[in-house]
Parts: C-alpha cells; structure tokens; sequence
C-alpha cells in the first residue's frame, strides 16, 4: 500500500482504512498517523455489535483529528485571541476559538484524547490540552510563527513554548532585578517631567517594560556568546535607554536640558543637535562579569532612517572585528508601531537581512507600539493586521507581547535572542503598550483620541502593575518598593544639583578611538594641503600585470577575454583608461593593506560594462576576480545591491562610520537615482559631522553628463549637493582624467581624517580615446584640484572658460578643430571645498584676458553655476558670464535632436 497522507480528508470511512492499513503496517501511514495510533485501543467498546463498534470508533477518530485540527487552530490563529492590549479591547476575529470551532463540545472536555501526544503530554483529557495550547498561545504573549518554512524552526518555537506554556519561571533575585529597572525607567521619565516641565522628551511613559527587556537582551546574550549590541531607534524612551541600559550619566542628561554645551575648538565647527537624536558607545560588565560593548547611533527626526545605518556598523565589525563571525555581535533596532508599518525603509532593510553583500546574523526587531502615530489612530496607520506584518517577508517570528506584563516580556525577547542566536535571521517583539502623553510633552492627546486616553489615565504605570503582582505573590514587601523610588529619586536629585553648577559639558564620546584612532577631525586649511598618492612605477606596472592577466586554466567568454587583452595592452601602450585608472586605484590600496568595499545596483560589471571587476565564466557559474588576487585577496568585496538606494546608501555610510581605513563605495546606477536616498544625504553625509561630531569618509560614485539620455539619465544634481556644502565638509569632485581619478580614491584614505566624497562619474568618456592618462601620472603626480590649458600661451589669451566634467572634451575638441590660441580652457576638477587659490592663480596668469566664463551643459539653474554665482560675487574671481542651457523644471530633454542642438548650441557660443 503507498504511504498515505496525514493531511488527507478525515471522513470515517477513511479514517477506517487508515487503521486497519497501521494495524497491518505502522510504516505505511504517515508518521503523524503512527503517532495518532500509537498506543491508542481503538478495539475498545461498550457493546458486542461490530457495527456498534466500527461507529464507536469512527466518531472518536474524527474527534481526535478536531482536536489536532485545535492544536494546530491555537499556534496557527491562537495570537488574534491574547490578552496582550493593556489598555483597549482587541479587534475581533471569526472563526473564534470556540470548541465548536473545531467540532468538539462541553462534553468531550474530560475525554482522553491520543492528540495530546503531538503537545508532549501523552494522551491527555481536551480539558488538559486546551489549557496547554491556551496557556502558550493566548495569554501575555501571541507567536505568530507558522508561516515559516523551514520545519526545524517551527518545531524548535513549538517545543520552546509549548513546554514552559510560554510562563517563565523566575527567581525572587531576578524578579527584584526586573523591577528595580522598571523603576528606574518610571522614575528617570517623571523625575525629568517635575524638573524640566514643557520641554520635550519623547518619554517612554507607558512603554518602560523595554527597560528590563533590552538589560535582559544583554545579560542572555552575553550567555550565548554575543559580545556587542549596535542599536538604532527613534526619539520615544532614548533618553530612558541612553541612561538606564547604555549608562550615559543622568548629571550629563541633565546638563543637557540645562541647555550646557560643549567647550568649542575655534577651528572645528559644532552645531550640536537635540538631545533625543544623540549617539552614545560604552562598555559594560554583565552580572557573571562578561564584557559587552554597547552602541547607540544617532539619528535624526527622519524615522526608521537609522535602520541601515546600524546593519552597515554591525556588518563592519563582522568583516574586521570579529573575522566573520556574527555571533559575536546583533543589532537591535527599536521602532514606532506607525514607522514600521509606514516607512518603506523598513522593507528595504529587511529584504537585505539575508543577502550575502549585507547580512548581519539576524536583526532584534523590538515595536513600541503606542497605538497611536502622532494623532494617527492604528486604524488609520496601516492596512496590516499587525504593524509587524512586514516580517513575514523574511519568514521571521513575531511575538506579541503586552507591556504590562513585564516577566512576559522578558521571556519573549530572551526566546528572541536565542532564536537568533541559533538561526542567524530577524525576529521581531511588538510591544504592547501605551503613550501616556501625546507625541510630546506639550501635546494634547485628547484631541483626537479622547476615550483612549481617559483609560489611560486611570491605568497604573508598568512598575505599579509589577510591584503589586511581586507583593500580592510575596516576592516583596509594599515596603520595598517604596524604598528603591525614594532612594533612586535621592541619586537623581544629587545629579541634577551638579549639573547646574557646571559650565559647560564634556565630550564622553570620544570619536577618534577604536577603529578611528591615529585619525582626527580636519581643521581650516586641511583641505588643500598637499597629500602624498603617488605609487612606485615598479608597484604600479606589477600590479596592472596582475589584475589585466586571467588564469589560463579558466574558460573567459570571449568579449571578456578581448576586454582584458586590450588592459594588458595599455601596459605597452602607456595609455590607461578610466576603467584601469579606478581599479589600478583600488589595488594599490589593497597593496598597502586596505580594504576596498563596493556596492551598488550592477556594480560588478557595471552600468555600462566599463568595470568588469567580477567575471563569470563562460560554462558555468563560478565568478573570478581579478582584483581579490592582490595582497592574500581578502579585503576586496564588491556587490552587486538589491534594487534600493535608500538602505544601500544607509547601510555603506553605517560600514564606513564604523571603519575608516576602508575604502566604501556606493554608486548609482544613474546619478539621477541617488535622489530616492536624499535622507541620508542630508541627514547623515552633509550634516553628521556638525551634528554630532561624526566624521566619515564614504565615497559615492554618481555617473552625470548630458548625453541625450533624458531626464533621468542625465543629472546628479551637482547643485543640490553644492547647496549641502559649508566648512569643508563635503567633497564635491568631477574629474576629466584616470590618473586624477586614480588620486582621489586614494587620497580618501592617505589622508589622516576622513571626509565624505561625491564623485560626479562619467558616462561617455569611459571609453573616450582622449580619456586616458601616461604612466607618469600615476607615479608621478598628486591629485589636482584644478587642471589648467598647456595647449595655450597665456599672453595671446583673451577669454577663459571654466567648466567642470565631460564637457571640456567638448570644448577641446572645437577649441583645436578651431586652432583658437586665444581661448583657455580651464577645469575644476574639485567643485568643492572651492580651490580659490589655484583659481587666483589662474587669474593672475591670464592677466591679458577681458572674459572669464563660467561653461556648464546643466541648465542655469542647475549644475555648478548657481553656487559659484553666489559664493563668488564681489570676489577677484568673479566670472563676467556665464552660458549654459536656458532653465527649466527638467532636467533634460527627452529627444536626442534638441538635446544635440542645445549641445552645439553651448559650445558654439563659448568661442564666438
């Protein structure tokens, strides 16, 4: 007989078969079905009539497959009926859970039931099976797991749960521990709310269980070989975790309110920024005494934006910390119950969690869910049963816990970190809790949520609950729980008194240790003081063998194979392109030691097959690169992205934040798509260092020019990020040659402070035949921020053209199709930090001129012009004209024709 289904159709004719097929042969039923009958006397009746008999056990068989149907309803559906809303009704979900749900009734509850073996309880009465799966699935915490693929992990949640009844079982001293820090979380928040009346917190009042959770998170984890938590969260309850988990003193929180700032050095510009978007690391010993080093990044007000920021950190230390190993560290990132659920960031970081460029071992995710986005009701909020839902995508368990039950919670986020512990992927708590205010302090929330906060008013605070439950179990006295407010409210008081009488704050995040030591913040003038990039022709000519030869023993498709030929031939030729002047800067890094990290949408072979620093071979799948043969090959890693710019970008700025002696790369596909990643441009790449004094050295690579591609294909929006730039603190680049290109990469990393770097990429002039640079360039030379005309004698010049980018070889090419000795072409190679006084230079030197021009293929109101109008006028260096194209609200035309007219157009007038 075939081995039949436990799934099939549960009549009691088949039913019958299924029997008599087990009593013949165990093994040809399904193992579930050899379970089911296992031990199990279905021959067992109170009458001598066979037919009587054959009823008897057809209708106790259909029972015991209702009860399984039961058992596998509650861990299905069981977290739609929790008690996990400690201050409003649930919404109501049909089926119910009621036994006729399942085609049992009131009496089948006392009757044994073979079924309870599949809960470890061996045949067991319904009444005894439905208080297990009861207890497990519908109390303080709902586990919405089943939906997960993988078997293992299923069973390995069931037998977790199902086994401790999802209760935990603590001792008095770590009952004391659990409230002590919920304590101090109430405490920390109304003390503030008394001292500091009106000024906004974004309190964790009503959320503090995630005190005790997050100091649990700690403590097990240590246990289970983690090492170092990174996390990243929003404004509601950072203060309470800043001072109550990361052990930022409450003298300097404080301080902080006093409105104290920190003594400034003259030469270093600090901005500052609100209290709840600051950072903070620190190291800890847990109670066994195991070291554990604890981050907190910064973030701005742009929600969930801090999400690829911390994965970039953490995997940063993978790859350099920790060789790998992502036991050793976790992420924790902490979300609002709206921002979850709205901000699409969050689905691009989880569709990263298991990508090989971006994995980091497994993401704790932890929802304060308030129920309310601002004034938004959760109704409103989303179109999800749970604002957790986006972890279904990754296959991920949530636990749905509520927040007045604090040992619950505790329990889920310990049963978290052990999940990821074991399988390295995402799990998520949504903690059900409550806002006690409105969005801040000086909010009314009974504006739009009236009924709501009415219960809420009346409902005891997280540590009342708590303190009650330990008195009423005789955990405690009434006594001690008085005694730990009064004494931590003394500590507090003590703290405030002295920060009043401090004068300014000290900086108890030091920046330039750890990865960044040997580094420091850049000062005025370092911009343009000279940097050392040049390598040794010997170096240079063996590593350009190195990276141009491909294995012999490899089968190349044969356009590769050409491609490589034509590099090797440069070597003979003296003439590199821009594809050899890039990677030639990427393995003398490798050279020396560094580590070069690429990725971006097609960056292997790249948008327009210039790169081809990954190859596949032509019979198979396996992948070459030429690049990861230098120096032991280990520090070169190169990625094509998932479609994303937002969390790619986020995630390369946490990577280089964490380590700046490698080289991090994010480029666009188009320049035109950095656009949908404006956040962390203007939130972390232009403002960090102001901020909070972060420096970083990030490269992004945008490709740019007007080549009758359209409007989405053209601009990188060199103006946007000009208007982003003040005190040095970007680098703004558009370079014409390889070698210069091949300096600039490497001077991000010669530099001994690092700043971000956006390079305005070419397009075209990949493979223009004028595009290319001697040796002697490479070896010779440093990088140059302007590069002036040696075709022309500057007494015979009387008009100078400054451009920037691909169009100087437009203007070349009719400057000598001309033979025009009376016309200079100039190029900014850098556009900011501005280098005036090689512009000054120039100036000087063409003191017979009457016109400097400024020519760009951007439209007016775009590109360099409107900045370099501003920043120049009423200077020496002021231009007497401009020519561009006309403006527009478009970047580009869409018709290759008038964009060739436009083209002519610019180029005919700056030599007229």
């Amino acid at each position: 007989m075939d081995k039949l289904t436990y799934l099939s159709n549960a009549d009691s004719s088949y039913i019958d078969g299924l029997y008599q097929a087990y009593k013949q042969d165990p093994n040809s039923v399904d193992f579930g079905w050899q379970k089911f009958f296992e031990g199990f006397d279905f021959g067992q009746t109170n009458s001598d009539n066979p037919n009587f008999a054959d009823a008897q056990t057809s209708e106790h068989a259909i029972k015991e497959i209702n009860v399984l149907n039961m058992i596998h309803g509650y861990r299905d559906r069981g977290h739609l009926f929790t008690h996990t809303n400690p201050v409003r009704e649930r919404r109501k979900y049909y089926p119910g859970k009621e036994l006729e749900t399942f085609g049992l009734s009131e009496a089948d509850m006392d009757t044994v039931f073979n079924a309870g073996v599949e809960v470890g309880l061996g045949p067991a009465t319904l009444r005894d099976i439905r208080q297990l799966i009861e207890d497990t699935y519908c109390t303080s915490i709902g586990a919405e797991f089943k939906y997960i693929r993988n078997p293992e992990k299923i069973k390995w949640l069931q037998d977790k749960m199902e086994k401790e009844r999802n209760k935990p079982h603590y001792s008095k001293d770590l009952k004391k521990r659990i409230l002590n820090k919920l304590n101090k979380a109430v405490v920390f928040e109304s003390f503030l709310g008394t001292k500091f009346l009106g000024q906004k917190r974004f309190s964790l009042e009503g959320a503090e269980s995630l005190i005790p959770a997050l100091d649990s998170v700690i403590q097990i984890g240590a246990d289970l070989g983690i090492e170092e938590f990174v996390i990243g969260m929003a404004h509601r309850g950072r203060l309470n975790v800043l001072t109550n988990i990361m052990g930022k003193s409450y003298q300097t929180i404080f301080s902080e309110f006093e409105g104290k700032m920190f003594e400034e050095d003259p030469e270093i510009q600090f901005g500052g920024d609100v209290k709840y978007h600051l950072g903070f690391s620190t190291d800890i010993k847990t109670d066994k005494g195991q070291d554990i080093h604890l981050s907190l990044a910064p973030n701005p007000s742009h929600l969930e934006t801090v999400d690829p920021i911390v994965e970039g950190m953490v995997r940063s230390k993978i790859d350099m910390k920790y060789e790998g190993d992502e036991d050793k560290i976790a992420p924790i990132l902490i979300h609002g119950d709206a921002a979850i659920a709205g901000q699409g960031v969050v689905y691009e970081v989880s569709q990263m969690s298991k990508l090989e460029g971006y994995r980091t071992g497994g993401t704790i995710h932890i929802v304060i869910n308030n129920q309310v986005g601002f004034t938004t009701n959760y109704k409103d909020a989303r179109s999800s049963t749970y604002c957790t839902d986006v972890a279904k995508i990754t296959s991920s368990p949530v636990f749905h816990v509520n927040g007045d039950d604090a040992e619950a919670v505790v329990y889920a986020i310990n049963l978290a970190v052990e999940y990821r512990q074991k399988y390295n992927t995402d799990v998520y708590i949504d903690l059900l809790c409550y806002r006690r205010f409105g969005h801040n302090e000086a909010d009314e929330p009974k504006f739009t949520q009236p009924l709501l906060y009415k219960a809420i008013e009346k409902h005891p605070n997280p540590k009342e609950v708590y303190a009650k439950k330990l008195i009423d179990e005789g955990s405690i006295d009434k006594e001690y729980s008085k005694e730990i407010e009064k004494e931590f409210k003394d500590a507090l008081q003590k703290d405030l008194d002295k920060a009043k009488q401090a004068v300014s704050l000290t900086d108890d995040i030091p920046m330039f240790a750890g990865g960044w030591k040997g580094l420091r913040p850049s000062k005025k003038g370092d911009a343009f003081a000279p940097v050392d990039t040049k390598v040794s022709k010997k170096t240079f000519l063996e590593l350009a063998k190195e990276i141009t030869t491909l294995p012999k023993e490899k089968k190349f498709f044969r356009k590769i194979s050409k491609l490589f030929e034509d590099r090797a031939a440069m070597i003979g030729k003296d003439s590199y392109d821009w594809a050899m002047g890039e990677l030639m800067a990427y393995a003398t890094l490798l050279d020396e030691g560094k580590r070069v990290r690429i990725s971006g949408q097609d960056v292997q072979r790249g948008t327009f097959s210039h790169r081809h620093a990954v190859l596949t071979l032509e019979d198979s799948e396996e992948k070459y690169i030429p690049l990861a043969q230098v120096n032991g090959g280990d520090k070169f890693n190169i990625y094509n992205s998932l479609l994303s710019e937002y969390a790619v970008l986020g995630f390369e700025y946490g990577y280089s934040s964490v380590n700046p002696q490698s080289l991090t790369i994010w480029e666009a596909q188009f320049g035109d798509f950095y656009n949908g990643a404006q956040i962390i441009v203007d939130q972390y790449l232009s403002s960090a260092e102001t901020k909070w004094r972060r420096s970083n050295g990030l490269v992004m690579m945008l490709p740019h020019g007007m080549e009758g591609q359209g409007p989405e294909h053209s601009s990188a929006r060199i103006e946007r990020f000009l208007e982003l730039c003040a005190n040095d603190n970007l680098i703004l680049a558009n370079c014409t040659t390889p070698a210069n290109y091949f300096h600039l990469l490497r001077r991000q990393l010669v530099r001994d402070f690092r700043k971000p770097l956006v390079v305005f990429t070419p397009k075209s002039l990949l493979r223009h035949p004028k595009v290319v640079s001697p040796i002697k360039d490479f070896t010779g030379a440093e990088f140059q921020e302007v590069i002036d005309d040696a075709s022309v004698k500057a007494a015979s010049v009387k008009r100078v053209l400054f451009c920037s980018g691909k169009i100087y070889y437009d203007l070349l090419e009719k400057q000598q199709a001309d033979k025009r000795t009376d016309v200079a072409i100039v190029r900014l190679e850098q556009l900011f930090p501005i280098p005036t006084q090689q512009l000054e230079a120039i100036h000087k030197k063409y003191s017979k001129a009457t016109e400097f021009i400024w020519v760009q293929e951007e439209n007016e109101n775009m590109g360099p012009w409107p900045f370099y109008c501003r920043k120049l006028r009423k200077t020496n260096l002021e231009f007497t004209d401009f020519i561009a194209r006309q403006e527009s609200g478009s970047t580009a035309t869409g018709y290759s024709k008038k964009h060739a007219v436009q083209q002519e157009t610019i180029i005919n007038k700056s030599f007229e």
